[in-house]
């Protein structure tokens, strides 16, 4: 292979792989405010404790008000055996399999695709990013459209369309999912939560500085 298209090559793949970095979001919006009433809970289930979010049921806590296109950065550190997850854009908040769940948990759970950063069961990251117990991680994640994203500790981990999953209960690698619908046809606007206490061990999730900006 001649030298100059070993350079380009070899250029393209480092761009590729080169990190992404994380928005400055001075001047974004909280997520939630400090007396939660924005947010749709049940009493006492979530409180703010330090500056930071703590589930103590597991009950999950929803945005009073739908979004649709945004991009939400937020801060979590997770106990051992922690599970929880980021809900977006729920089409009902009854139903668990009604929204897309980015995974927030210590490591990886036994559901496919399970891995903390992925989409549940439908999407793994590309790479693992997660730090180590107790330390904060950050998640960047973009909705516009059938579009989706994440930048995880300051690295792009998928970016996918969702108008590929055309099948219900099915993936577009081929492997099965459990969701009665196709990707394609959840809600793009609703919506956005967090899941409480959740695994066997019940153990605490800490989430902060969770703000978020629309996108027109």
């Amino acid at each position: 292979m001649p030298r100059l298209t070993l350079l380009l090559l070899a250029s393209a793949l480092s761009l590729a792989a080169a990190p992404k970095p994380h928005p400055d979001t001075a001047g974004w919006q909280p997520l939630f405010a400090a007396d939660l009433a924005d947010a749709n809970l049940k009493p006492s289930s979530w409180v703010w404790d330090q500056g930071m979010l703590v589930a103590r049921t597991h009950d999950t806590l929803w945005t009073k008000r739908p979004y649709g296109d945004f991009i939400l950065d937020l801060e979590f550190k997770v106990a051992a055996e922690s599970n929880s997850g980021v809900f977006l854009r729920s089409g009902d908040t009854s139903k668990v399999l009604a929204a897309l769940e980015i995974q927030v948990h210590e490591s990886a759970d036994s559901a496919l695709y399970g891995e903390v950063g992925s989409i549940y069961n439908a999407k793994a990251p590309a790479r693992r990013m997660a730090r180590p117990t107790g330390e904060w991680n950050r998640f960047t994640l973009t909705c516009r459209g059938s579009q989706v994203s994440l930048i995880f500790n300051g690295e792009e981990v998928y970016a996918v369309d969702l108008e590929d999953w055309k099948e219900a209960r099915r993936n577009p690698d081929g492997t099965a999912n459990k969701f009665p619908i196709a990707l394609r046809e959840f809600s793009r606007r609703g919506p956005i939560g967090l899941q409480g206490l959740h695994g066997k061990a019940q153990a605490p999730v800490w989430y902060r500085n969770l703000r978020i900006r629309e996108l027109p």
